[in-house]
């Protein structure tokens, strides 16, 4: 399958379209400290200015609590998910996850399984998969889009993980 090339980095480049489910595991403890001040942020925010506006009890003010608890909690992954997708396309420091990935596949080479994990979707659907969700965490102003897919277009030389 042809690959699509990473851009230029400064690091190396793990994965230009990473699985959700890597992208999470791979979070740092950087990254849920940001998704839980991002959290925070929101009904902090509620409370000062329902007491800056009201001074008394306010009816409406649960709910505006409950939704902008729900709105930061999302803009929160939304962003610690980006932050961690800049590490697999090598945008920023990125030595950790270099170092899981070297091992985390490299097994799975040894064990003959397909690295990105199994497919069972043709080699068009696999490509236009990858299409859509490739540099998809630049997107999410627009729309949170991530991939679910396993295909085999990731921008790597699947060879470099035969000498780990």
């Amino acid at each position: 399958m042809v690959q699509t090339q990473p851009s230029q980095t400064n690091y190396q480049v793990i994965d230009i379209d990473p699985h959700f489910n890597r992208v999470v595991r791979y979070f740092r403890p950087s990254d849920y400290a940001v998704w839980a001040g991002v959290t925070a942020t929101g009904p902090a925010f509620m409370l000062m200015m329902g007491k800056k506006i009201n001074s008394g009890p306010s009816k409406g003010l649960p709910l505006a609590l409950k939704i902008s608890t729900v709105l930061s909690l999302s803009a929160g992954f939304l962003l610690a998910y980006q932050r961690s997708s800049l590490r697999f396309w090598g945008w920023t420091e990125n030595s950790k996850e270099v170092q899981k990935d070297k091992e985390e596949l490299a097994k799975l080479f040894e064990k003959g399984e397909p690295l990105y994990g199994p497919t069972h979707m043709s080699e068009f659907n696999q490509k236009a998969s990858s299409w859509f969700s490739k540099y998809s965490a630049l997107k999410f102003s627009a729309i949170p889009w991530f991939n679910f897919a396993n295909h085999r277009s990731h921008g790597v030389d699947p060879k470099k993980y035969e000498n780990n």
